[in-house]
């Protein structure tokens, strides 16, 4: 007697079997790759950067990876604190992950009709550069939540910044904030100065559409309110020409003190 095909168990079987296939890949970033060695070394090519070179070879352009690492302390302050302000202000007090600014990129979304805000914190950027790619499917961000959970328990935020910086993407195929500095200014990443770092940061949330160099309103506007930011607290000091010069307006004038009259030698 013949087995009757039933649509129904067969369609079970192969949801089942996909269900199975997806929680071992997601399963499979707990284990690998092994995120401690990040702790002392630097990772010599990240997947972000081989996406971009397959990309390159699909459209028959013949480019290199521009990148310079560069050490936290090598690294401008000014820097530091404008992608802070950018990217992820709360970074030091988390654990990985904003909830109120992944609710409210989750709102954005639905209004949207599509995945576009992510609301990701530094760690979360940081996982994706490294692991995953420029992808913004819901499998990825679960993948992308594994890694951050892992990153932020295995490695300080000093380190998880410091290599945040040297591998983010500032431009098409410029990675790390030692090739853009030298790439845009001409200098090195430590000599940057507080416009010059809230420019590099403001064009961080899309590096290829945003230009760091070039008339952008976009780009003046985020800048501005990120140097703005900056000065408020305390980051940045207005030039100082012009507070020395309100100080001396302000200040009462000084009087030169009368010469000491020579006093004759005791005999």
């Amino acid at each position: 007697m013949k087995s009757r095909f039933r649509p129904a168990r067969f369609l079970l079987i192969a949801l089942g079997a996909i269900l199975c296939a997806f929680i071992a890949n997601v399963c499979f970033y707990f284990f690998y790759p092994d995120v401690g060695r990040l702790k002392k070394e630097n990772p010599r090519k990240t997947s972000f950067m081989e996406y971009r070179e397959n990309e390159w070879l699909e459209q028959g352009k013949k480019r290199k990876i521009q990148q310079q690492w560069v050490r936290l302390s090598g690294i401008s302050p000014y820097l530091v604190k404008a992608v802070l302000i950018s990217e992820d202000d709360k970074f030091w007090s988390h654990e990985g992950f904003d909830l109120e600014a992944m609710k409210k990129a989750l709102e954005k979304d639905l209004k949207k009709k599509k995945f576009k805000y992510g609301g990701s914190t530094i760690s979360q950027q940081l996982a994706k550069n490294l692991y995953l790619t420029p992808s913004r499917n819901p499998v990825r961000k679960i993948k992308e939540a594994v890694l951050t959970w892992r990153l932020e328990r295995s490695l300080s935020k000093r380190r998880i910044i410091e290599l945040y910086l040297n591998v983010a993407e500032w431009g098409d195929g410029i990675f790390g904030i030692g090739a853009a500095a030298r790439h845009y200014y001409g200098k090195s990443a430590a000599a940057l100065d507080p416009m010059e770092a809230a420019k590099l940061a403001s064009v961080l949330p899309n590096p290829r559409k945003y230009k760091v160099t070039k008339n952008s309103g976009y780009v003046e506007n985020r800048a501005d309110r990120i140097y703005s930011i900056m000065v408020k607290r305390g980051i940045v000091i207005p030039e100082y020409e012009e507070v020395i010069s309100a100080g001396d307006e302000e200040a009462a004038p000084v009087v030169a003190a009368a010469p000491e009259k020579d006093t004759p030698a005791k005999p």
